[in-house]
């Protein structure tokens, strides 16, 4: 007699990753349940940026004309010091329907994923808490803090840096951690504030990021040695005089501001029998470029892919193909922002070097062609 499944697909992690998955395979006619630990759905920013491949792959879903009206164009990124251009990044010409980077908080996208997948007919279990993921056969028992079990035929970790479906199936995670910290702050600001364009700082006080969001917010994100923890105003407004310029740049409010430190790791594989990893439990990197939440998400869209099609009688190996497809371009991406924080954190004597070394470099049309692809991520078409 067969065995009745309480669901085909467990997704655990109800962030951008695992609501992209879960959205995905509930249109595609896959039973899918989706659990989370935390109460309710973030309500911070965090990672503020949607590039043109994300846009894309999200079409189908009927999420991309959402996060459109919701977001903010952005089809210039350049990198300056102070007010002198280094490379400017041009999105407009890029062969896509979306041009630009979409400058949207993380908590919209997180919402918008989040209503169609409840449009679509599934929903998000919350608060739950797995203890425990043990793999057999035929499937996998989920086992959560307040007793309950859940038996799915494959379980999916889209639950963070600490996932215990990467633990439970004893995946390394090879990588490291950058000695200094890192600001985040969404502020208002008065002055010069870009609208339509996001600006890397390389000054010799150290990089700085400023980049519109909705509503008149301005996104900076800075390393610094002794970040508090919650960044005042203040604190703000001195990285800013002392890396874009004195008054050129003020600020008037801040809406929300953390301090965090980076991990530069990726899982050793994406698959382990019927435990599979997407998103930050499979790679975690430098916010440099904007990257993270992008490729977590067409983590997810693919691996609905390869799970739709394995469900319905295709080649197992498919998950594997998924692994071993999405896996080396987390790597790439990886050392692509390693490069641009190890140059961003350079010591003190070297920055003018190399923001001379940038300035160069950044005449050439060929290098900013492969930026604009690169940060918009059709590369990975």
């Amino acid at each position: 007699m067969a065995e009745v499944f309480d669901t085909q697909v467990l997704v655990i992690g109800a962030g951008p990753t695992g609501l992209a998955l879960a959205a995905s395979l509930v249109a595609r006619g896959v039973d899918t349940t989706v659990v989370d630990r935390q109460a309710a759905g973030a309500n911070t920013s965090r990672a503020a940026v949607v590039n043109a491949r994300t846009l894309e792959v999200l079409e189908d879903l009927d999420v991309s004309r959402r996060l459109v009206k919701e977001g903010v164009p952005a089809p210039l990124f350049t990198i300056r010091d102070r007010s002198h251009t280094l490379i400017e990044v041009d999105f407009s010409t890029l062969p896509t329907a979306y041009p630009y980077s979409l400058m949207v908080p993380q908590c919209t996208t997180e919402q918008l994923l989040a209503d169609r997948l409840i449009e679509l007919g599934g929903q998000v279990l919350r608060p739950k808490t797995v203890t425990a993921v043990v793999q057999d056969d035929d499937g996998v028992t989920a086992t959560f803090a307040d007793g309950d079990e859940i038996r799915a035929r494959y379980a999916v970790g889209a639950d963070g840096i600490r996932s215990i479906v990467r633990e439970q199936a004893d995946i390394g995670f090879s990588g490291g951690v950058y000695e200094e910290s890192f600001v985040l702050a969404d502020v208002r600001l008065a002055g010069a504030a870009p609208a339509g364009e996001g600006i890397l700082y390389w000054a010799t006080a150290g990089l700085t990021v400023v980049a519109p969001l909705p509503d008149g917010v301005h996104r900076i994100v800075a390393p610094a040695t002794e970040a508090p923890e919650e960044p005042s105003g203040e604190f703000v407004q001195r990285l800013l005089d002392s890396r874009v310029g004195a008054g050129v740049l003020t600020v008037t409010d801040v809406i929300w501001g953390s301090r965090f430190r980076i991990h530069h790791r990726v899982a050793d594989t994406y698959r382990a029998g019927r435990l599979l990893l997407a998103g930050d439990a499979a790679h975690v990197h430098s916010p440099a470029g904007g990257q993270g939440m992008n490729l977590g998400i067409q983590d997810g869209v693919a691996l609905a892919d390869a799970l739709a099609a394995v469900l319905a009688g295709g080649p197992d190996a498919l998950l594997d193909g998924y692994s071993a497809t999405r896996r080396p371009m987390a790597r790439e991406v990886v050392e692509m922002t390693d490069r641009l924080t190890r140059l961003a954190t350079l010591p003190r004597a070297l920055r003018p070097i190399r923001n001379v070394a940038i300035g160069v470099l950044g005449r050439l049309p060929a290098v900013r062609t492969g930026l604009a692809r690169r940060l918009s991520g059709l590369v990975s078409r």
